[in-house]
């Protein structure tokens, strides 16, 4: 599980990188992960310091620092 957690990261630093700021929801539907996985996965990117969130209207933003 841990492997895929860092994999799953990289596929969202990725995603990230080529469409810039996104939807958090669209991120994980365009990736095709599942909720847990996104959420581990952006737990990790958030603990190294790779993303900032902030929260617009009712969703939440994500985005590479």
């Amino acid at each position: 599980m841990n492997e895929n957690i860092g994999i799953n990261a990289g596929k969202i630093w990725q995603y990230l990188e080529a469409n810039g700021e996104s939807q958090v929801v669209r991120v994980r539907r365009k990736l095709k992960l599942s909720s847990i996985e996104m959420h581990l996965a952006l737990g990790w990117l958030a603990r190294e310091g790779n993303v900032v969130f902030c929260k617009k209207g009712f969703f939440m933003w994500v985005k590479l620092v």
